[in-house]
């Protein structure tokens, strides 16, 4: 009873606050999402810092371009990614090969990708602020995926990672299935887990952690997107002017 009663206190809150953005100003976006692969996708979504989640945290996208479009509150920061090679066992629980969120369903819930994941990331400023958007590869690639702005003003470039990575992907990196296909690509970070990989302790600034043989790799494959963590000069694309977004999976 007292976690219900909880719970209503926080959708209360949370719905005064989004009015407030929205009579301060603040505005939403339109994210659509679109299947270009061959084969069906399970998409995620992700919200930072401990916000309200979004309406849909996880849902199926058909092969065949087919798409689904999903709002976002104002003021919203998080991330995308798309699962790969799901089905459900006979006792229910969903899993995926690739990208798994282990929630043991298709909704992520609040989860985020298990690496290695190809990442979409969207930081939705204020009304007439400025909006920050990436293609990430810091935790790994397990499928093409590009985001495009529709409307908007300013640079508002496409960033796009189209290249199957896991083909130049180096053996120690690979990700492989029980059958002995790689189905994706480990950052070095995430494959070695040490400082000097993953930007942390004495590496944690621009200058201790430059990049890397296999950071570079990545670039070369994909050279919008960001290669490791203080890939910024080349990877962060902004867009002001109220944009909507358009992710695609396989462009």
């Amino acid at each position: 009873m007292s976690n219900n009663r909880t719970m209503s206190k926080t959708l209360a809150f949370y719905s005064l606050t989004m009015a407030f953005f929205f009579l301060s100003g603040a505005h939403s976006a339109r994210i659509t999402f679109t299947n270009n692969c061959l084969n069906t996708v399970w998409p995620g979504t992700l919200t930072a810092d401990q916000q309200p989640q979004l309406s849909n945290t996880g849902f199926e996208l058909l092969s065949k371009k087919s798409s689904l479009p999903l709002d976002t509150p104002p003021l919203w920061k998080g991330r995308f990614w798309a699962r790969t090679e799901c089905s459900t066992d006979k006792s229910g629980k969903f899993t995926c090969a690739t990208a798994e969120c282990d929630t043991g369903q298709v909704a992520c819930s609040g989860n985020g990708a298990i690496p290695p994941a190809t990442l979409v990331e969207i930081n939705i400023a204020a009304d007439g602020g400025m909006d920050f958007y990436d293609v990430s590869l810091v935790d790994g690639f397990n499928l093409p995926i590009s985001v495009a702005t529709q409307g908007g003003s300013g640079d508002c470039r496409a960033s796009s990672c189209p290249t199957n990575v896991t083909m130049a992907c180096p053996t120690e990196l690979q990700m492989k299935g029980c059958d002995g296909r790689v189905l994706a690509c480990k950052s070095a970070c995430i494959a070695f887990n040490t400082p000097n990989y993953c930007c942390t302790g004495t590496f944690n600034t621009p200058q201790t952690c430059p990049p890397t043989d296999y950071s570079r790799l990545f670039k070369q494959q994909c050279r919008q997107a960001y290669s490791y963590a203080y890939d910024d000069p080349d990877s962060t694309f902004t867009c002001s002017g109220r944009p909507d977004y358009h992710i695609t999976f396989c462009p």
